[in-house]
């Protein structure tokens, strides 16, 4: 199975380096980290991600996974990665995204119609690009699978392995990789972050999200 995880500036690298750490190890999974250029490429926190191939010479793919991140903006307005998650997402037999990478399957037109979710302070503009939203931290909508916020990426990509090779795999996956999750606070969701925390990071995305609209709008 070939995947295709898709790169852009100022991705966040956790979005990408999550599910790559799981699916890689899926039985038979061949992984493609693609960009424009074969130049690394910047995540959100300074770490370069080097492709390993790029949109031009990229096999045809039979899984689609496009993280997200603040360069989604950005990503929305560039014709060459939007024509290629296109055309690569059309012929696809898996479309998936993690956090705001939803907003490009959208705006490539692979989420008409379709249940998905994105982060939370996103969510609401789901709709937009003809999503349907639902709440959940992975949604999958026959094989179109969306995952919630950047950590979620993990648990969408393990349900993803469970889905495709069964629920052996995927919980060999998840012990060889230690995922057992155990955070010092029960902030990670809206529904669990007390209300100021929540009113200040809702303050927070308020720029971001506007930005976001009118780069889906454009």
């Amino acid at each position: 199975m070939n995947i295709g995880f898709v790169l852009f500036p100022n991705v966040t690298q956790l979005d990408f380096t999550g599910p790559l750490q799981i699916l890689h190890r899926m039985p038979g999974a061949e992984t493609h980290i693609l960009a424009k250029s074969p130049d690394p490429v910047p995540s959100d926190c300074g770490l370069g991600l080097v492709p390993t191939g790029t949109f031009a010479d990229a096999p045809d793919l039979d899984m689609i996974l496009v993280p997200g991140g603040f360069g989604v903006v950005d990503a929305l307005a560039d014709g060459e990665t939007m024509d290629f998650v296109h055309k690569a997402g059309a012929a696809a037999t898996y479309v998936t995204s993690v956090c705001t990478g939803a907003f490009i399957l959208g705006a490539a037109g692979l989420l008409n119609g379709k249940k998905a979710t994105t982060h939370w302070a996103y969510h609401h503009l789901l709709p937009l690009v003809g999503a349907v939203p639902t709440e959940a931290r992975c949604v999958r909508d026959g094989t179109t699978y969306t995952g919630g916020g950047v950590t979620a990426g993990i648990d969408f990509a393990l349900q993803i392995v469970m889905e495709i090779s069964g629920q052996n795999v995927a919980e060999g996956i998840q012990l060889a990789v230690e995922y057992d999750p155990a955070p010092p606070a029960h902030s990670g969701h809206p529904s669990t972050a007390n209300a100021q925390l929540l009113a200040a990071m809702e303050k927070r995305y308020a720029d971001p999200i506007e930005a976001m609209r009118s780069a889906i709008s454009a």
